[in-house]
């Protein structure tokens, strides 16, 4: 019976301790970002509409509208975050080893990356599928047409994977070419190195607007060979900066459901609805649930806006790429888009 006793107590005192040591990890990141002063945000090398520098070198994108919010709800100012460029060979060790503290690169959220990689993902801000752009004048109106082509597509992404698993189902040939930078990439296909590029569809409408000469004579074909659920991601073994990223998206992505905007989150703070008042801190306590102070969301959405605001600006009717919301529209008008309670 003593024998039992003291096992017992040794398993408490050893749940205590892996507790004490949780207890402190979870609060390391947080605490790293404060004394820093700064939100190291992994991007993209650049990707217009998520992440590239603009004209005067300043990154613009939604990703990077994402990573400004975070930086103005955990530290009260979106200009505190540094951008960092990762490619799709080192993005994920440098989450790993701490180099960054949170990735917002379009990375697809998957099983391997979730388990084996040591990561966790912190929602979806862009619901996608692989596609393929071609030349016009080469008359493959189908991926099914591209039996024996050589295409371009980045090493060490899902789009690598499953280009070999569609041909490989089809029974068709394949010759790849694997170019890691995005700038690169493109050249390969503009030079005719390659009959096609391969990549998620919005990057392929990316490239097609900003990066290729004669956007007019380049398609993107109808088929979507994948499901490429993009979102930032974050290192195991911290729940609460977890926490944290995961609640800033959700929170953008709930202000707009909510119809809280830029030009009109001042009006919204003296809104009698309940969800609105804890969303704005208006009833204390969301935001020290997460460790943050009261007006994290408020600060998140004067930064950036709303989630609607983000995408219209970077990829929608407001940018050059126009692509339409579609999956990436609220649930309430038939997308994906559907936050979490805040409450």
């Amino acid at each position: 019976m003593r024998r039992a006793v003291m096992g017992r107590c040794t398993l408490l005192a050893l749940g205590l301790a892996i507790g004490s040591i949780a207890s402190a990890q979870a609060a390391s990141t947080l605490e790293t970002v404060r004394a820093r002063g700064a939100v190291i945000c992994g991007v993209n090398q650049g990707v217009a509409g998520f992440s590239a520098p603009d004209s005067r070198g300043e990154y613009r994108g939604l990703d990077v509208d994402y990573c400004r919010a975070l930086a103005a709800a955990v530290l009260g100012d979106a200009a505190k975050v540094r951008f960092v460029p990762t490619s799709s060979q080192n993005r994920f060790t440098m989450l790993q080893s701490g180099e960054i503290d949170v990735l917002a690169r379009n990375a697809t959220q998957t099983l391997m990356r979730d388990t084996a990689l040591g990561l966790n993902m912190a929602g979806v801000n862009f619901y996608d599928g692989q596609g393929f752009l071609v030349r016009r004048n080469s008359g493959v109106t189908s991926a099914r047409q591209l039996d024996g082509a050589t295409v371009c597509t980045q090493p060490g992404t899902t789009s690598e994977l499953n280009l070999a698993d569609y041909f490989r189902a089809n029974n068709m040939r394949l010759n790849v070419v694997l170019i890691e930078r995005p700038d690169e990439f493109v050249a390969a296909y503009n030079s005719g190195r390659c009959d096609a590029m391969t990549q998620d569809s919005s990057q392929l409408a990316s490239y097609r607007v900003t990066a290729l000469s004669d956007p007019d004579n380049h398609i993107i074909l109808p088929e979507r060979i994948s499901k490429e659920p993009l979102g930032p991601m974050v290192r195991h073994g911290d729940d609460q900066w977890f926490d944290i990223v995961k609640w800033v998206l959700t929170g953008l992505i709930d202000a707009e459901e909510q119809g809280i905007t830029q030009a009109n989150i001042d009006a919204k703070l003296r809104d009698p609805n309940p969800t609105v008042q804890r969303m704005l801190g208006v009833t204390p306590g969301y935001g020290r649930a997460l460790g943050l102070d009261e007006a994290w969301l408020v600060n998140a959405i004067r930064a950036v806006g709303n989630y609607g605001e983000s995408f219209e600006r970077n990829l929608g009717s407001g940018s050059p790429i126009g692509l339409p919301r579609g999956l990436n529209d609220l649930w309430t008008r038939g997308g994906l888009m559907y936050a979490l309670p805040l409450r």
